[in-house]
């Protein structure tokens, strides 16, 4: 079953008690534009969730610049947002589902399978006349108990001992330019890890900024071999999720992510670091 829904799908099910929407909405560099946008308006009974303050860790000297945060601590906000066993997520942001894509891998990997990510986002559900509202919903607590999942998540040691082993597929999820180590924009140093390929995350996307169908998300990673260990990493370990999402959807049944990705990679002086084309 995909786990992407459109917009029919989750106006059909606004206020239904077995049903938690969650924002996403995040500008990388503008802390605050994600929290002020949910502040003007957002999808009815929708809890905001913030990349920084709830979906990510604190920055420390390795594990790059969105950690994962303590399971716990996740725990706690996954809580309060009104997140049991009972329930089925609905994610969205106004990114493409970079951020709800977060969010969407963070609660499977804690166990929680029923969350579905929106398609098309908040300004296109609202453009197209569907419900918005203002009014913050006070969701009551419940109990969010964590499963940890721990092949979903590899480590850079982990990913450092895969390098050139057959079976295992890396793949760079950042913007072209970055991959080669042509630019960087973010981080301290350019290019990929060895051995990577490149899949641009923004490709799961149709030209409308909606989710391809499973077969468009098959298309993408046509010439990977189903059977093989796939990797997937980005900047922070954030933009990689959009394409464990798409492999998923393409039915890859052994997709992993390297949560700290590139910023992780590149605190430790002695890894190698590739430019170019592989």
């Amino acid at each position: 079953m995909s786990a992407i829904v459109d917009f029919d799908w989750l106006a059909e099910r606004l206020g239904d008690a077995d049903v938690v929407v969650a924002d996403c909405r995040f500008a990388l560099g503008q802390p605050a534009t994600g929290s002020d946008a949910y502040a003007e308006g957002h999808i009815p009974g929708a809890v905001y969730m913030d990349l920084e303050r709830d979906l990510s860790g604190s920055i420390t000297t390795h594990g790059g610049r969105h950690p994962l945060p303590d399971m716990a601590d996740f725990a706690k906000v996954a809580a309060g947002a009104g997140i049991d066993s009972s329930k089925t997520v609905v994610v969205y942001d106004d990114q493409g589902g970079a951020m709800a894509s977060r969010l969407w891998w963070m609660l499977r990997y804690a166990g929680h399978d029923k969350v579905k990510l929106l398609s098309g986002g908040f300004s296109a559900w609202k453009a197209a006349g569907y419900p918005v509202t203002a009014e913050v919903p006070a969701p009551a607590a419940s109990e969010f108990r964590v499963s940890i999942q721990p092949d979903m998540l590899l480590s850079m040691e982990d990913v450092k001992a895969r390098l050139g082993r057959p079976g295992t597929t890396l793949i760079d999820s950042r913007e072209r330019p970055r991959y080669l180590g042509e630019t960087e924009p973010i981080d301290p140093v350019a290019g990929h890890i060895p051995g990577a390929i490149n899949r641009f995350w923004k490709e799961a996307l149709d030209e409308s900024g909606r989710w391809k169908q499973p077969s468009g998300q098959t298309a993408r990673f046509v010439d990977l071999d189903p059977n093989s260990e796939i990797v997937v990493y980005c900047g922070s370990g954030v933009t990689a999720c959009p394409n464990v999402l798409a492999l998923t959807e393409a039915g890859f049944p052994n997709v992993k992510l390297y949560g700290g990705s590139w910023s992780d990679w590149i605190s430790y002086e002695e890894n190698p670091v590739a430019t170019g084309e592989e």
